[in-house]
């Protein structure tokens, strides 16, 4: 069973014209920019978003992100992306569950994986910067 994460945001996507192909469903790659919208809504919450991130000298580039496609979302269809934190002391893991607004059916569920690199020496971190897990921690208390 998936892990449900210890914090999660909702963002709410109305699908664009331009985002769907010719029978109207939306191509496969559009989901990933779905994704990042509510990463970003995520990492907002936190209080630590890719601003700060970079600010504190750290770029958290995508390594690993894996999509499992239950039902295509169609051209106007208003969907409801989650994202929850799974993992971020020695990475950012974040589980994502996309379902239809309106009737809660689950369309996809995806995962990724982001580590921290310091952007002065660009050396890939081997555990989450301390600005960052101080961040999160503030978050649970």
């Amino acid at each position: 069973m998936r892990s449900a994460g210890v914090i999660h945001a909702d963002t709410e996507v109305l699908v664009p014209f331009f985002d769907v192909d010719t029978m109207h469903v939306v191509w496969h790659g559009h989901y990933v920019k779905y994704l990042e919208v509510a990463r970003c809504a995520l990492l907002d919450k936190i209080g630590h978003n890719y601003n700060q991130m970079v600010d504190s000298g750290y770029a958290w580039p995508v390594i690993d992100l894996q999509l499992r496609y239950v039902r295509g979302a169609v051209f106007g269809q208003r969907l409801n992306v989650r994202a929850s934190l799974v993992e971020w002391e020695n990475r950012l893991k974040i589980h994502y569950l996309i379902t239809d607004a309106q009737t809660g059916e689950r369309l996809t569920r995806a995962s990724s994986v982001q580590v921290a690199v310091e952007v002065s020496s660009r050396e890939m971190q081997l555990a989450s910067p301390k600005v960052f897990t101080e961040a999160v921690e503030r978050m649970l208390r």
